[in-house]
């Protein structure tokens, strides 16, 4: 192999390769033109262009890779590489691939802006009919209004039934501890010496409280009359 001739293989190569990582980036901006909420009934410029750059991309490429495999027959050294041969392989797959996305896109594009292009033509028709016909506009309009009035007494009324329910879910838990209290105060009743024991613990309780109160106020004078 001749050194020229690797020299032109690997400057080819590295422009295919450039041409590529260029598609990519052209196709995330023409990906967007699909994706917009607001397709515009026709190509604008900046769409047109991009698929223009795409197309033209892609034309470049496959000019290279033809100069690749001319190269490739030429040189008997470079047609015996395994590698090589793989390397014009993979550029033909990836060409390939990025024509099958391109019409991908461009099919989306032209869904996206007939379903737009179909839903303005319906909203026109539907003002147009309303135009030539204010008492049906209007028998509509009202027909919407009662509607959304039935909506919010739907929502009104699950409200207060989920009001109602958790106001008697309280009532219930009130029964069951005023219940539980009742139980409580008779079993108390019913056991010798131990409502007795209760309040004597309670009194320990207030007595321990102000014998501690006590201790933190003359603390306080102790400290305020040193300080």
């Amino acid at each position: 192999m001749s050194t020229s001739t690797g020299t032109g293989w690997a400057q080819l190569r590295q422009q295919a390769r450039s041409l590529e990582t260029q598609t990519e980036a052209l196709f995330h901006t023409y990906s967007h033109f699909a994706s917009t909420s607001n397709v515009p009934p026709k190509p604008n410029e900046d769409e047109r262009r991009t698929e223009s750059q795409l197309e033209d991309i892609l034309q470049r490429r496959e000019s290279l890779i033809s100069q690749l495999a001319r190269l490739l027959d030429s040189d008997s050294v470079l047609t015996s590489s395994a590698l090589k041969q793989n390397n014009l392989s993979r550029h033909r797959e990836i060409l390939l691939d990025h024509r099958r996305e391109l019409s991908r896109l461009r099919s989306n594009i032209t869904e996206a802006r007939n379903r737009a292009n179909l839903l303005s033509n319906v909203r026109s028709d539907i003002d147009a009919y309303r135009s030539s016909n204010p008492e049906a506009a209007e028998a509509e309009y009202m027909l919407d209004e009662r509607r959304r009035i039935d909506n919010s007494h739907s929502m009104a009324d699950s409200v207060l039934s989920q009001a109602y329910a958790v106001n008697e879910s309280f009532g219930v838990q009130r029964e069951t501890l005023a219940s539980i209290n009742r139980r409580i105060v008779g079993a108390a009743s019913q056991v010798p010496g131990l409502n007795s024991l209760i309040g004597r613990i309670s009194a320990k309780k207030r007595r321990d409280g102000i014998i501690l109160g006590s201790f933190i106020a003359f603390c306080c004078l102790v400290l305020l009359f040193f300080k």
